[in-house]
């Protein structure tokens, strides 16, 4: 039997998986590593640790196959993250991750130099906080002493890559959430990057995700030697992949850390307004609208640790049809890190509207669930203005693990709501990327044919998409009416 391995570089752990040739996972192993909030709006990780993390996976997965039955491996990496390299291909100091909110007057002075709409035009998308290039302005505004020491900036599954293969590339779907590539193009901007005074020089080669990139480097995993090693992609372009999202009219919901609608494109010259993003897909020649809900899956983890932290999630999850649509008057929020889609802003937080002394957890629960399912719900509502008929969604991640969630988004999102038998999402987008590398499949659809099979589907409920229609104006409406009062409130903010 043969596999190919795919690795998920994610914001709180690290997913390694072992798929056969007929898509089944036969061994899966995660580690977890720390993310550092020294104060707020600061978001970092040690890339040492991600590497360490993943061998110590790799490690682990060969305990349960062959290392000698692996045919290849391909990466998935959590977008935007500033791992800034010296002559030696050090890191010169902590990634700054894609939740890191320190960058808002790097990106005025980004919109100052290139313009807004000059902006849209290249990259496809505004300067907001999370991106690449404004972090790499922070930096050399704020540590001038490192940034004169840089050699080569990487995002982070482009470093774990690296230090398993000695080569240093960057694929596409991942380079468009820089800020600095030229998106229809395919190249880096040499326009962006002069007008903001950033060196063409620390941008690493471009290269499709599904090329090969080198060998696993010998030494670091038994067996492992040779194997070969596919550039991979962004989580969410993988995570479109290990969803079948590889042709027009397909769309997904992906909820992790933070909470992804995603649509495939085509259209090269599609214009864009900023409220969405517009990256290159992992499939070539490809693309994708985005919208982005900042802290989706991180709003029910907060909840759970602040109020109930020895609850497993399944409990915590498992009175939520004993709460009607609406959860008893109970608006909530997730805003926790600021927002992304459609509201472009680092100073929002987070809000439980409602509250009264009738309401229990399990009603503050399904408010969260509801909160996170509403903000994804404004991305989607702009996909339908734009014209897109979406009767179907493909559903993956931590919200695609709970019936009566993925029941709520079918009420909420007014579609049917699918989930497929295998939920391990950009992990399993990296290992179709490989397997498609090692020409298993002619095609990635032909890929995803074999590999994904539908487990089960939600319909939408009638009584209950009249409620939330009602209930997304009044959700819509809490931005506005917080925007000021999160703006005053930010002086005391630590």
């Amino acid at each position: 039997m043969s596999y190919v391995v795919g690795i998920d570089l994610g914001t709180s752990a690290v997913k390694v998986i072992a798929v056969d040739r007929t898509g089944r996972v036969q061994a899966e192993v995660s580690r977890s590593y720390p993310l550092h909030h020294p104060k707020s709006g600061v978001s970092e990780q040690n890339p040492g640790d991600w590497v360490e993390k993943t061998l110590d996976a790799l490690h682990e997965l060969t305990k349960e196959i062959p290392a000698s039955d692996i045919d290849g491996m391909s990466f998935s990496g959590q977008m935007h993250g500033l791992v800034l390299l010296d002559e030696q291909y050090q890191p010169l100091r902590p990634a700054i991750l894609w939740n890191d909110t320190r960058t808002t007057e790097q990106c005025r002075t980004i919109e100052e130099q290139v313009g807004k709409e000059r902006l849209l035009e290249i990259a496809k998308n505004p300067a907001l906080e999370g991106f690449t290039l404004p972090k790499l302005l922070w930096v050399k505004e704020n540590e001038p002493d490192l940034y004169e020491k840089a050699t080569l900036f990487l995002l982070p599954k482009d470093y774990v890559r690296y230090r398993f293969t000695g080569e240093l590339y960057m694929d596409y779907s991942d380079a468009a959430g820089t800020l600095l590539m030229n998106v229809s193009e395919k190249t880096w901007s040499d326009e962006i990057a002069s007008r903001t005074g950033i060196s063409r020089s620390l941008c690493p080669p471009l290269i499709e995700s599904t090329e090969r990139v080198g060998a696993f480097k010998d030494g670091l995993v038994e067996g492992l030697t040779n194997v070969s090693v596919f550039a991979g992609g962004a989580d969410n372009a993988c995570g479109a992949i290990g969803a079948g999202i590889l042709e027009p009219g397909k769309t997904l919901c992906s909820i992790g850390t933070s909470g992804v609608i995603l649509s495939y494109e085509e259209d090269t010259d599609l214009t864009v307004d900023g409220k969405i993003h517009y990256f290159n897909h992992g499939k070539a020649n490809a693309y994708y609208t985005m919208g982005v809900t900042l802290s989706a899956g991180q709003s029910l983890s907060w909840f759970k640790e602040q109020f109930a932290e020895d609850t497993p999630f399944e409990e915590l999850l498992s009175d939520l049809d004993d709460v009607p649509a609406g959860s008893n008057g109970l608006l909530f929020t997730p805003y926790l890190s600021g927002e992304r889609s459609p509201h472009a802003d680092a100073l929002i937080r987070g809000s439980f509207i409602g509250i009264d002394a009738s309401h229990t957890r399990k009603h503050l629960v399904r408010s969260v669930l509801e909160g996170i399912t509403f903000s994804l719900n404004e991305s989607l509502a702009i996909f339908r203005e734009s014209g897109k008929e979406i009767d179907e969604i493909v559903s993956i991640g931590g919200g695609a693990k709970n019936d009566s969630w993925l029941q709520m988004q079918a009420d909420i999102f007014n579609a049917t709501v699918t989930r497929h038998e295998s939920e391990e999402g950009p992990a399993l987008g990296a290992a179709m990327l490989a397997a498609f590398g090692c020409g298993w499949f002619p095609t990635l659809e032909a890929c995803a044919d074999s590999f994904l099979k539908v487990k089960k589907q939600f319909t939408p409920n009638d009584e209950n998409v009249k409620a939330y229609h009602k209930l997304f104006s009044l959700y819509q409406s809490v931005y506005g009416q917080t925007k000021e009062l999160n703006q005053k409130l930010n002086e005391y903010r630590i």
